[in-house]
């Protein structure tokens, strides 16, 4: 695997680790609970842009 594809795949799990800890403060603070299909959905989302923004903007950034 190519390096930058490597990096933008571990950001994308950083991405998805981060949307879910901050889910997870915003369930236990309101008390309100989402269904796991809406997080696993989202959280899927936020990864795949996540990995999509760093694999554009790695040259843009360290070229």
């Amino acid at each position: 695997m190519r390096p930058r594809a490597k990096a933008s795949l571990l950001w994308g799990a950083v991405g998805v680790l981060a949307f879910l800890v901050l889910l997870q403060g915003y369930e236990l603070w309101t008390g309100y609970r989402y269904a796991l299909a809406v997080k696993s959905g989202v959280a899927a989302g936020v990864g795949a842009a996540a990995t999509a923004a760093a694999y554009v903007a790695e040259p843009r950034l360290f070229g």
